[in-house]
C-alpha cells in the first residue's frame, strides 16, 4: 500500500477522477466534499498525505491548511483553479508542500504526491544541523535556538535547510529556486527574498543585522559556517 490519502475536493467528477487514478496506483483515498467533513475524518483516521481544494463551499482552505498545520505535519498537496501567483506564495508560507493548478493531469498530480512523501519519509529522525545557537533538526523538521523551536512553515524550513546544507557557499536566486523545485509547483523570484527576510524574523538577534543568512550584494545569499557561540 502506497499511503493513505485525504481527498478534500467538492467537484464530484474531478474527485471520481483522482480517486480513480491514485487508487489504480496502490493509495487508500478516503474522500470529503467539504472542510467540515475533512475535518472531522482528520480527527478520526490517520493519514499520509491530505490533498486539498482551496475553494469550497463551506470555508477557505488556505485559512483549513494554517490550522491543520498549526497541529500537525501531514503532507499537504494544494489544489486551486486560482491565478493569481500570490495565492500560491501564500499557499506555501501556511505551509502546503506543494501546490498544483487546475486543470491537471493526474500523471502530474501522482507524481507530486510521491515526491512529497518521499521527502517526508527519507529525512533520520537524529539528522540535525548545528550552528552555534541554532540547530536545525531535520528528521522532526524543526529549528531552534537556545532549544527554544522557532516555528517555519514547511516552505521556509525547506529553504533554510537547503542553505545551511550549502555553509558557506553564495546560492544566487536562481540557484535557490532550482533546490526548491518539487517543493512547490513554481518558485518565484521575489517569493525567496520574502521568504529570507521572513526566516530570519524567525532565527536572527537582530533581522536588520544579519549573522546568519547574509546577503552578497548582486550574487545571491550566503550562509554564514561560522556563527555565535
Amino acid at each position: 500500500m502506497a499511503g493513505h490519502v485525504l481527498l478534500i475536493e467538492d467537484d464530484p467528477r474531478l474527485a471520481a477522477m483522482v480517486a480513480d487514478y491514485l487508487v489504480g496506483s496502490g493509495f487508500r483515498l478516503s474522500r470529503a466534499a467539504g472542510l467540515v467533513e475533512g475535518e472531522r475524518q482528520l480527527r478520526r483516521e490517520s493519514f499520509d498525505a491530505m490533498i486539498l481544494d482551496l475553494m469550497l463551499p463551506d470555508g477557505d482552505g488556505l485559512d483549513f491548511a494554517r490550522r491543520v498545520r498549526a497541529n500537525s505535519d501531514i503532507p499537504i498537496l494544494m489544489l486551486t483553479a486560482r491565478g493569481d501567483p500570490m495565492d500560491r506564495v501564500v499557499g506555501l508560507e501556511v505551509g502546503a508542500d506543494d501546490y498544483l493548478p487546475k486543470p491537471f493531469e493526474p500523471r502530474e498530480l501522482l507524481a507530486r504526491l510521491r515526491a512529497i512523501l518521499r521527502r517526508r519519509r527519507s529525512g533520520p529522525a537524529s539528522d540535525v544541523l548545528r550552528f552555534g545557537r541554532l540547530e536545525i533538526d531535520r528528521g522532526a523538521r524543526q529549528v531552534r535556538i537556545d532549544g527554544d523551536e522557532r516555528h517555519l512553515t514547511s516552505y521556509q524550513f525547506l529553504l533554510l535547510n537547503a542553505l545551511a546544507e550549502r555553509a558557506g557557499r553564495v546560492l544566487s536566486r536562481d540557484a535557490l529556486m532550482d533546490l526548491m523545485k518539487g517543493h512547490a509547483v513554481e518558485a518565484f523570484d521575489r517569493s525567496i527574498d520574502v521568504q529570507i527576510s521572513r526566516i530570519r524574523a524567525l532565527i536572527e538577534d537582530d533581522p536588520k543585522k544579519p549573522r546568519r543568512i547574509l546577503t552578497v550584494r548582486g550574487a545571491g545569499y550566503v550562509f554564514a559556517k561560522e556563527q555565535d557561540r
